[in-house]
């Protein structure tokens, strides 16, 4: 069995403000993206291919691979227009023998062990498999004029994180549908958000939703980077 982590870190990080693309912004005194890295590094993963925004490659390789010794990384991509491009142009760089593909956004630095263990568990049994956690607050769904239309039952109802955890080939050959019909769903407004979505959308797959943690959160916008420290301080103590 051989396994693939696919750590995405292409965005602009346009809603953080900062000059400084979040990807590289400072968290505990270390790369935002070192988090994720290590923690893949550190677990039965076997390779990480790193995905980057355009001209980032050198500078990733060796201020923070290099620097941190993250040996696993076996191949730093650069990333295209849409999250969606960047997943697929990560796949088509890991080893064609994997078995299993991880996506993970390198936003999210609190990924552990534990959830890439729940992850792998999950996707040797179901094929696919999705982290996240039940809501905590009541979700309604909106009509175009921003009134609420539906109230979905709460108890039904996941954030979903990442990593998204496939069967490598399956994930690859349904990403490389996604490219060649894109300009068919993009005229028929179709937004793929997520790696699930892709699996929903092109297969009959059922895609199994694992827990993650209420800590796995996504670094978005600046009121997340201080939610993040007390996170991080917090695992420090513990």
């Amino acid at each position: 069995m051989k396994t693939v982590a696919v750590v995405l870190a292409a965005g602009s990080g346009s809603r953080m403000k900062s000059d400084v693309k979040k990807q590289y912004m400072e968290l505990g005194g270390k790369p935002l993206i070192y988090y994720s890295l290590k923690a893949f590094e550190e677990s039965l993963i076997d390779d990480i291919v790193l995905v980057v925004s355009r001209g980032d490659i050198d500078y990733v390789r060796n201020e923070i691979v290099n620097k941190y010794g993250f040996d696993k990384v076996t191949a730093i991509v650069e990333g295209g227009l849409y999250r969606y491009h960047s997943v697929r142009l990560g796949l088509q760089a890991a080893d064609p023998d994997c078995d299993y593909a991880f996506i993970h956004d390198g936003a999210r630095p609190f990924v552990d062990n534990d959830i890439i263990l729940r992850a792998l568990h999950g996707v040797k049994e179901y094929g696919a498999c999705v982290v996240g956690m039940p809501v905590k607050d009541t979700i309604k769904i909106a009509d175009d004029n921003g009134f609420a239309q539906t109230t979905p039952d709460r108890s039904k109802t996941w954030m979903i994180q990442t990593p998204q955890v496939f069967s490598y080939k399956m994930i690859l050959d349904l990403y490389q549908r996604l490219d060649r019909e894109e300009g068919e769903l993009m005229a028929k407004g179709v937004n793929i958000t997520d790696d699930a979505m892709v699996v929903e959308y092109f297969s009959d797959k059922k895609v199994k939703l694992i827990e993650g943690s209420y800590n796995n959160i996504k670094i978005t916008t600046p009121e997340d980077i201080p939610a993040a420290e007390a996170i991080l301080n917090g695992i420090k103590k513990g």
